[in-house]
């Protein structure tokens, strides 16, 4: 007769019925060794949930999602916005059709200057999936050679559209290759294919993009300053913000 412990299972065969004894403690210790080996793999091997911003200016806000395959540029900001560093800058070139930048201007960063702590460069990541379509948000920098890019300062893209012959032309003038969903976007959507490659995009506005009309519509001089100052205010959501926002 089977205890508390093992039942008795018949295996049906040409020869007589074998009686095996299974015992249950060693069985249950066996699937839970499986199970926690089961989610340190899925663990593993599971996308790191995105980080999302809300940019607010006087005009109006969006919510902008970073992209961790720029993992560099992607905690640099996450960082800075945390600390409030942006909260005390502003919008100050504003190009309807081309970008709207904020953050430090260049003039920060010119030779001669000592430089915040915050003033740095960044290694470029760029990625072929990762272009200058309207809406992205990507680094400013200034002609180094490498493309690093600045910590303090970035754009949002409003760009135009473009014909297939003015994408010929940039792919000759840049030596660079646009794939047919690509050209597709720059056709209808639009954006800023010539800074592709060589400025790095590291999020996307996901909720908000009229922010960009908002912003193109200020007041500004001929470089683009707005004669009244656009202020920000940045802040990292939280994961209950997030749902609550995008829904």
């Amino acid at each position: 007769m089977p205890t508390k412990r093992s039942f008795l299972v018949k295996l049906v065969s040409r020869k007589p019925y074998l009686l095996v004894s299974v015992n249950f403690t060693n069985l249950k210790k066996s699937l839970i060794l499986f199970a926690a080996l089961l989610c340190f793999c899925l663990s593993a091997f599971a996308q790191p949930k995105n980080t999302y911003v809300k940019i607010e200016t006087p005009q109006g806000w969006c919510i902008v999602k970073l992209y961790n395959q720029t993992p560099m540029h992607r905690d640099n900001f996450i960082k800075l916005v945390k600390s409030h560093y942006f909260d005390a800058t502003t919008f100050n070139r504003i190009l309807k059709g081309f970008v709207i930048q904020g953050g430090d201007p260049d003039s920060l960063y010119d030779k001669g200057r000592t430089l915040k702590p915050e003033m740095k460069w960044i290694a470029p990541e760029f990625a072929a999936d990762l272009y200058h379509r309207r809406g992205v948000v990507a680094m400013g920098r200034d002609a180094n050679k490498t493309e690093s890019s600045y910590t303090t300062q970035f754009y949002m893209v409003d760009g135009r559209t473009w014909t297939n012959d003015e994408l010929d032309a940039i792919e000759k003038k840049y030596n660079t290759h646009f794939t047919e969903a690509r050209r597709n976007t720059y056709r209808t959507i639009g954006g800023t294919p010539f800074l592709d490659g060589h400025y790095t995009v590291f999020g996307e506005i996901v909720k908000g993009i009229e922010l960009i009309n908002q912003l193109t519509a200020v007041t500004v001089d001929k470089n683009g300053n707005p004669a009244i100052p656009v202020w920000m205010k940045l802040t990292v959501l939280t994961t209950q913000e997030v749902a609550k926002a995008l829904k």
